[in-house]
């Protein structure tokens, strides 16, 4: 089951380097395919797994902006923090 839970999960792994654009887009490829989403949420859900599903192509990437967007849609809130190398 796809939940929001899941795909914050997914964008905070990709925000935390922890994976590649190229890792989330297979991700939400095949999300789309074979993923059952959660009925609540099905239509956010499936809208910011579609977008993710395409972030490779030159045309719409994924941006900082489009990444706190989705997770404002998911209902988290996410923040930078700054250290020291």
């Amino acid at each position: 089951m796809i939940t929001r839970e899941a795909v914050a999960t997914k964008i905070a792994s990709y925000l935390q380097e922890t994976i590649t654009l190229n890792e989330i887009v297979a991700w939400a490829e095949n999300a789309m395919l074979d993923g059952e989403f959660d009925e609540a949420s099905a239509d956010t859900l499936t809208d910011v797994v579609s977008r993710l599903g395409i972030a490779d192509v030159r045309a719409f990437g994924l941006t900082w902006d489009d990444c706190r967007d989705f997770l404002s849609r998911l209902g988290y809130d996410a923040h930078v923090e700054v250290v020291a190398l």
